[in-house]
């Protein structure tokens, strides 16, 4: 993708070697998430063949204590180092977090282009944005992720202009001259994405004028959020077993069985360590989540690390603001119970959850279901109502006996608990959310609901 003005380029081979570096710890699971190792080396190499890299081989590397420089010791460089050079590695895909100083070094080590798992997201984000919106959060997430890394990894610069007399070495000036490019499009960016945000803002005001409550779907990577959102709403957003299958926002109304109309809104999939560069240049897209009347959070319940993925995605919704004192209702939606077998399918059981997990709002209820076959819809819809009605009052309505049409919405949107009829006129008790209070106001102005 375009980065400052120059363009970001992937090695010509995408035959790629993926490491996870873990502390050695025998026996011991990683204590921040509860996931082992080998599981986290089998995410990073989904990760990597979501870009299509060819995956030739993957290992868990053992540290005993992280070295500055290289991160990895010696030994283990110099193995690799005859392993890229033996099977033709174009790319090191190393699952954690690099300096640009350890990146630099490991690529001189190993003579081979190295991306650490930021870069590695912000390569996937770049390629599925569609929107311009998204594509807009992606560059200016990856700007800020390059912009401490020129002199690593823009070995270009140093063909193009040297230094200044005896200060500095070759294409210094250059690499200034380029930071100061890439500072100047980040400001243009983020301006650019303070109008979306306001944008969004003035949306959201509008809906609240004629309300229509806002359901919003969360949830790990590869979930099955989009699925769930077709199987909801009846529409095709493009849903596949890959990692960020979703990355622009969609909304959908829908009508529950109850009557009420409302809003579905599916985002972008969560990540364990997810680059503070995205969750900051995705702001305006996550709001949409902060005013949302109702938070699905669908979690794979087949996978291993389902327990460990649900405490990553609580400390994202804690960071953004919905924390354990959080008073937005959530339903948890235990995806792809179908994968469970024999007694497990029966009980539909959870991993306890790691040590430090609660991070994110209280679970108001947890329905087990498919998305893909349908299983347990019907019980997700039934638990969506039954939030809706707890925050349902009884108001009092006079109106004329002629005029169906007020009955017949409220009928739609509300349970009419009861009605008599007197000299002409039709007293009508019914029970309203407040979302529908607003919207019987703002479609029927004339009339005036007289709360019980």
């Amino acid at each position: 993708m375009p980065v400052g003005g120059f363009e970001y380029e992937r090695p010509a081979s995408t035959r790629a070697l993926v490491v996870h570096p873990a502390l050695k710890h025998p026996g011991v699971r990683d204590a921040r998430r509860g996931r082992s190792p080998e599981n986290r080396l089998e995410e990073a190499v989904g990760l990597a063949r979501a870009i299509d890299l060819e995956v030739v081989g993957a290992e868990v590397v053992p540290l005993g204590r992280p070295r500055p420089a290289t991160l990895l010791g010696q030994g283990v460089l110099d193995r690799l180092a005859a392993q890229v050079a033996e099977d033709e590695i174009g790319l090191l895909v190393l699952d954690g977090h690099l300096s640009p100083l350890q990146q630099r070094n490991l690529e001189r080590a190993l003579q081979t282009k190295v991306i650490d798992r930021t870069g590695l997201i912000l390569e996937i984000f770049g390629q599925r944005a569609r929107t311009r919106e998204g594509q807009l959060q992606v560059e200016l997430a990856h700007l800020t992720y390059q912009r401490s890394r020129l002199v690593r990894s823009w070995t270009h610069l140093e063909r193009q202009r040297g230094g200044v007399g005896f200060l500095g070495g070759p294409g210094e000036t250059q690499i200034e001259i380029d930071r100061r490019l890439i500072g100047e499009r980040i400001t243009r960016l983020t301006r650019e994405l303070e109008e979306v945000r306001r944008t969004r803002g003035l949306h959201r005001q509008a809906r609240a004028q004629v309300p229509h409550p806002v359901i919003a779907l969360v949830g790990y990577t590869n979930a099955g959020k989009s699925t769930l959102f077709n199987r909801l709403s009846g529409a095709s957003v493009w849903a596949e077993d890959q990692v960020f299958a979703t990355l622009d926002p969609t909304m959908r109304g829908i009508d529950l069985p109850g009557g009420r109309r409302v809003i579905l809104s599916d985002t972008v999939g969560f990540v364990s360590d997810l680059p503070h560069e995205l969750v900051a240049a995705f702001r305006a897209t996550l709001e949409e989540v902060l005013s949302a009347d109702v938070v699905i959070h669908v979690r794979d319940v087949a996978h291993p690390d389902s327990a460990a993925q649900k405490a990553d995605v609580d400390s994202v919704l804690g960071q953004m603001g919905l924390g354990p004192d959080a008073t937005v209702p959530v339903i948890e939606a235990l995806n792809k119970a179908d994968q469970l077998a024999g007694d497990d399918a029966r009980r539909h059981p959870l991993p306890a959850p790691p040590e430090g997990a609660g991070e994110g709002p209280p679970v108001r209820a947890t329905v087990a279901l498919s998305a893909l076959t349908g299983e347990g819809i019907a019980a997700l819809v039934a638990a969506l109502d039954e939030v809706f009605d707890e925050n349902r009052l009884s108001y009092r309505l006079e109106l004329p006996t002629a005029d169906g049409k007020i009955l017949a919405w409220l009928h739609r949107h509300g349970e009419v608990v009861a009605q008599k009829t007197e000299d002409e006129r039709l007293f009508v008790t019914v029970r309203l959310d407040a979302a529908n209070v607003g919207r019987f106001s703002a479609t029927f102005p004339e009339h005036s609901l007289r709360p019980v």
